[in-house]
C-alpha cells in the first residue's frame, strides 16, 4: 500500500533537488579539498611557476624548498639555490618555454605532461645539450614531471623526456 505523502511527483521532485544538490557542492571546492590537494598547493601556483620558469625569472625558486631534490636522467641537483644555477648557462643561450598540458594532482603533489620547446637565441659551443648550439636551430619535446609537494614548495622533483616531436634543427624565428 502506497504511503499517503509519497506521489511519484514527490519522489521524482525529491531526486532531482538531491541530485542538484550533491552536483552543487562537488563543483564547490572546499576548503580542506583545496587546502591538502597537491600538498597545498593550487593548479593555478603551479602555472605561475611555470611562467616565471619560463620569463627566466628568478624567482621560480620560491616555489622550491631550500634542500629541494631535482632528478634527471644521469643528474642530480640538490638545493634550490644549485637548481638555479644549473639553469643560468642554459638560459643564456637558449629560451626553454614549457607548457603544461596534463596536470594531475592529489594530496602530496603534482604529475604533469610538459611540451616544451628549446630555442637557441645565443650559440653555444659545449653546453648541457653534448653538441654546439646554434642560434635558430629548435627542438621540441614531451616530458613528464613528478613534484612531490610539502608545505606549498616542491620538495622532490623527478623529471624524464617521455618523447622528442624533432631533435635541433633550423627554424626561423
Amino acid at each position: 500500500m502506497k504511503s499517503p505523502g509519497m506521489t511519484r511527483r514527490r519522489v521524482l521532485s525529491g531526486s532531482v533537488a538531491l541530485a542538484t544538490g550533491v552536483v552543487a557542492a562537488a563543483a564547490r571546492p572546499s576548503v580542506s579539498a583545496a587546502a591538502t590537494s597537491c600538498g597545498g598547493l593550487t593548479r593555478e601556483e603551479f602555472l605561475e611557476y611555470v611562467a616565471l620558469f619560463n620569463a627566466n625569472d628568478p624567482k621560480f625558486i620560491r616555489f622550491y624548498h631550500d634542500d629541494v631534490v631535482f632528478e634527471l636522467p644521469g643528474t642530480i641537483i640538490k638545493g634550490a639555490e644549485a637548481i638555479r644555477e644549473f639553469y643560468g648557462p642554459v638560459k643564456a643561450h637558449v629560451h626553454e618555454k614549457v607548457e603544461v598540458t596534463q596536470f594531475i594532482s592529489d594530496a602530496t603533489g603534482i604529475a604533469a605532461e610538459l611540451p616544451t620547446e628549446f630555442r637557441v637565441y645565443k650559440d653555444w659551443e659545449n653546453g648541457y645539450f653534448q653538441r654546439p648550439l646554434k642560434v635558430g636551430e629548435v627542438m621540441r619535446t614531451i616530458s613528464f614531471g613528478m613534484y612531490e609537494v610539502k608545505d606549498r614548495k616542491f620538495k622532490r622533483i623527478r623529471a624524464t623526456r617521455y618523447k622528442q616531436i624533432h631533435d635541433w634543427r633550423m627554424e626561423a624565428g
